[in-house]
């Protein structure tokens, strides 16, 4: 199977291409440069009310990379919903080794041992790229987005690139702009101090990550 260089993976990114691969089983890539490029505004975020009350309630135990690998696992295995992925085995294994640089993140929902959500993505400079979430209970994965924002604003990123835009991120607020304009977006987010995603600590209350988020709406 074809193997990604990490280092090419992250000029990749700061261009403002990614791969896929045509299905897990499938070793080839492609490189996708999308002409309309999804993204979600970290300033007016928006969380639907019934959202807020569950992030408020804590029903999961939310960590970030505690078990990345395994949250791309998750997210390459086919549902009911998704039939197919195009995460194969060259992709878990180049975006592990960006995780072990820590160029790579991931967001887990817990309840007691059981991983029942979760995201993971790319950080590079003040832009975070969002590759790949999933849920295996109601909520998970919208509960480990909002803890993602937050973590995203309270350290100083302005970029949140989702690649494309779903009925699940258009909720949230989530939009397509023209290829130009986003990399305009991304080479300022790529000047200057990168983003620390690390700045509220590891793990932290829905509470702290909704104040966080009510910061810049």
């Amino acid at each position: 199977m074809e193997m990604i260089d990490p280092d090419i993976l992250l000029r990749a990114y700061a261009y403002g291409v990614f791969p896929m691969g045509e299905s897990a089983a499938s070793d080839k890539l492609y490189w996708v440069d999308p002409e309309e490029r999804g993204v979600l505004p970290l300033e007016g975020f928006h969380i639907p009310k019934r959202l807020q009350r569950t992030v408020r309630r804590d029903p999961f135990v939310v960590t970030v990379d505690t078990c990345f690998r395994r949250v791309m696992e998750a997210c390459a295995t086919e549902t009911d919903e998704r039939k197919g992925t195009w995460i194969n085995e060259a992709i878990l294994d180049a975006y592990t080794i960006l995780h072990e640089r820590g160029a790579a993140h991931s967001v887990e929902c817990w309840q007691g041992d059981d991983l029942v959500g979760g995201l993971y993505g790319v950080s590079l400079g003040r832009a975070y790229f969002g590759e790949s979430m999933f849920s295996r209970v109601r909520d998970a994965s919208k509960v480990a987005l909002v803890h993602l924002v937050g973590r995203l604003i309270a350290g100083g990123f302005t970029l949140l690139d989702t690649q494309f835009v779903t009925e699940h991120l258009a909720q949230f607020g989530a939009v397509e702009i023209p290829r130009d304009i986003y990399k305009a977006l991304l080479n300022d987010a790529l000047q200057g101090e990168p983003g620390d995603f690390y700045s509220l600590g590891e793990a932290v209350s829905g509470s702290t990550i909704l104040q966080s988020i009510s910061q810049t709406s």
